[in-house]
């Protein structure tokens, strides 16, 4: 065996029916998902945030460097310093930052500058990407592919809140600097993605939208 490495036997092997169907299922089970902008105030099981942000962990990265944090804010204070900080810069994105394209492709979410839910949902997991690591010494260590990296993160992350039957929302209020000012963030982090998690709202909507068809978005080679 090749040295700093270990023989892998976490593989489970299925038929082709057995894939077919768990393949199925799991497709069917995530077309459910749906971002939502109402949220419940019940609360959520820490475990189960710190199980979902786990999950989220275990992503691929360039040269296995794991250029992430994700920081987890329950705190009411903290939340409606949050919620305050990104309606300032939202408010300016809707009234002169966003093109009129951009907010015409908006009405359909009838969404504004307005961004209740940073305080109503249990919890905010904020994610910030490393382009470098700091040593103990103060020199850099340089990450690789941190985007990419930090964006398989958080589609995993995203998954596993729907696999706990939660629901969350990306939001990403530009700029975002504030967050890693008011989170006291190292220098070496940028903040990357604002997702509220919890439970649906009773009155709870969502638009009425349709996902790409197949023919759409997949292009065979065979």
């Amino acid at each position: 065996m090749s040295e700093g490495f270990k023989p892998y036997k976490h593989h489970t092997s299925y038929n082709s029916e057995q894939m077919i169907e768990k393949s199925k299922d799991f497709y069917h089970q995530m077309d459910l998902r749906r971002s939502l902008r109402f949220f419940s105030d019940k609360d959520v099981p820490l475990e189960v945030m710190e199980n979902i942000i786990m999950t989220a962990s275990t992503a691929p990265s360039g040269a296995h460097k794991q250029p992430w944090t994700f920081c987890l804010i329950g705190s009411d204070a903290l939340k409606s310093k949050i919620r305050e900080a990104a309606e300032k810069e939202e408010y300016e994105n809707y009234n002169g930052r966003m093109s009129d394209e951009w907010l015409e492709d908006l009405k359909a979410f009838g969404t504004d500058w307005h961004k209740e839910f940073l305080e109503i949902a249990p919890y905010l997991i904020v994610m910030f990407k490393k382009s470098y690591d700091l040593n103990e010494d103060g020199s850099k260590s340089k990450n690789y592919y941190v985007s990419e990296s930090v964006g398989i993160a958080a589609g995993m992350l995203i998954t596993a809140i729907h696999q706990a039957g939660l629901v969350t929302l990306t939001h990403t209020p530009s700029p975002m600097n504030f967050l890693a000012d008011l989170l006291e963030r190292p220098v070496n982090e940028k903040a990357f993605l604002l997702l509220p998690v919890g439970y649906p709202a009773e009155n709870a909507e969502v638009p009425d939208i349709k996902r790409k068809a197949m023919d759409e978005v997949l292009i065979k080679y065979l």
